[in-house]
């Protein structure tokens, strides 16, 4: 991403802004350091009767943001909120899919999204980025820091969790959910879809270390949503004919070149079990339709810091991104609801 980007996120992401609120969600930031090299930081939203002291939160020259109370007491529930994980993409942070997490905590989700070290845009570090197998375990942390957080620990219902990720995050919660990756099947594969943007990324993510090979499987991700994910293409096909779990895949349907749809979210429809896996194109998303909603001047602004960047702003047709975000939340809640109304332990 641009460097006006980043210095847009990290100020708003340290200097949130005070207004009136409107609607009751309250967050939470936690650091999690279980004593190992990859500490991470993680989001959180969540119902909330609280609305005083209300900030915006996500928001900067190109973003819209939304209202949230910071550490309000948690709304009161006659049973336990089910939990979905938000994993972002390759330079992103959780601000990304903040949007969506809002709608989720609005619906009576706990939402978590933790940053991964070294594929943020506040942190682009080779050295955590190539230990791209350690994403998926960002995640399972992330159930482990709520389990252990004494606001959390008691209303979150752990038999009811889903994995929510766009674009590199698509990966990291198909790896989650049993997928295997296999480094020589997916060079092979570069050979022959060599313009696909994650074959230029081979030493950056270290695609061609033996430890992605390895099972990330979490058995606590009761279903997945992938938002027009990458790198699927290095996924082997037994191991995704092994997943049992729902499955949710979105793709977009315009596409950008080097993130194609068809390849991508395609091959996993392709191969996942048909009785449990729902695949959606939406014709007028292009790749960033998934972040944020951008403001007026978000183009021109991008596009004068680095000549292209304003296609982080752009969708593929009439209809405006808050409309694609509509169809998007219409989408999730429902796949979600359908999955979770019949487990309410």
């Amino acid at each position: 991403m641009v460097k006006l980007y980043f210095l847009l996120n990290f100020l708003i992401l340290f200097f949130p802004f005070i207004c009136s609120a409107s609607e009751n969600i309250g967050f939470k930031k936690i650091h999690y350091d279980k004593r190992d090299s990859r500490p991470i930081d993680i989001a959180v939203w969540y119902p909330t009767n609280n609305n005083h002291g209300a900030v915006t939160i996500a928001e900067n020259a190109i973003f819209y943001g939304h209202e949230v109370t910071p550490d309000a007491e948690p709304k009161i529930s006659t049973t336990k909120y089910p939990l979905a994980l938000l994993s972002h993409g390759y330079g992103g942070s959780w601000q990304n899919l903040s949007w969506l997490a809002n709608e989720l905590a609005l619906k009576g989700y706990i939402v978590a999204a933790p940053n991964h070290p070294g594929t943020t845009i506040f942190d682009r570090n080779i050295e955590q980025s190539s230990k791209l197998w350690l994403r998926p375990q960002d995640l399972s942390k992330t159930i482990d820091a709520l389990i252990s957080n004494q606001t959390f620990s008691n209303i979150v219902n752990f038999n009811q969790i889903a994995a929510i990720g766009h674009s590199l995050g698509g990966w990291s919660v198909i790896a989650l959910s049993g997928a295997r990756f296999s480094t020589n099947s997916f060079n092979q594969d570069c050979k022959i879809h060599s313009y696909l943007k994650g074959c230029h990324l081979l030493s950056e993510l270290g695609l061609a270390n033996s430890e992605l090979n390895k099972s990330m499987l979490d058995p606590r991700i009761k279903a997945f949503i992938s938002l027009d994910a990458g790198l699927t293409r290095g996924f082997t096909i037994e191991s995704l004919q092994e997943i049992k779990i729902p499955s949710l895949i979105i793709g977009a349907g315009v596409d950008l070149d080097d993130t194609n749809a068809q390849l991508e979210s395609g091959y996993l429809q392709q191969f996942l079990a048909k009785s449990s896996s729902t695949y959606i194109t939406i014709p007028d998303a292009m790749h960033f339709s998934f972040i944020q909603m951008c403001k007026t001047n978000a183009i021109e602004i991008l596009n004068q810091e680095k000549q292209g960047e304003g296609i982080i702003c752009k969708d593929g047709g009439i209809r405006q991104r808050s409309e694609i975000h509509s169809e998007i939340t219409r989408l999730v809640v429902n796949f979600l609801s359908d999955i979770f109304s019949n487990n309410k332990n």
